[in-house]
């Protein structure tokens, strides 16, 4: 997909949403529980992954901006 088409993909994405939530005072309120309820299982993903992406960079990366060496993995081997 071209960067044209998903920019025109988002905005009408976006023009949805806001005509929702223009019509979302008048409805009724299953509709609006249900709304609420998709727009809360957005938010929980989009933050457990921006927390999944922080604690994967901050055990490759430090704080300090040195990147820790990974433990070499020793291999097991069965006695004889």
């Amino acid at each position: 997909m071209s960067s044209e088409g998903f920019l025109k993909e988002m905005q009408t994405i976006g023009e949805k949403f806001l005509l929702k939530l223009q019509k979302l005072p008048k409805a009724d309120p299953v509709e609006i529980v249900s709304f609420c309820v998709v727009l809360l299982f957005i938010v929980t993903v989009l933050v457990l992954m921006i927390i999944a992406c922080s604690c994967c960079c901050y055990s490759c990366c430090s704080c300090d901006g040195h990147p820790e060496h990974r433990r070499r993995k020793t291999q097991v081997r069965p006695t004889a």
